[in-house]
């Protein structure tokens, strides 16, 4: 029996821009800020970071 708490999903609570940080936050149990930090850490260091974001936008489900 597969358990629906472990998918991920962009968050609709806990977003800022699609909620894909917050979703994530919450799929790996750690505070969305820190995800939230290290993507613009990511974005800083000229990492693929900012395509990571987008494609998880679009691919990634919205929470139910």
């Amino acid at each position: 029996m597969a358990d629906d708490s472990r998918k991920l999903y962009r968050s609709r609570d806990k977003r800022m821009i699609a909620g894909v940080c917050g979703g994530l936050g919450e799929y790996i149990e750690v505070d969305p800020t820190i995800v939230r930090l290290l993507f613009a850490l990511g974005l800083f260091l000229g990492t693929l970071t900012f395509w990571v974001y987008i494609v998880m936008m679009l691919v990634v489900p919205e929470e139910p």
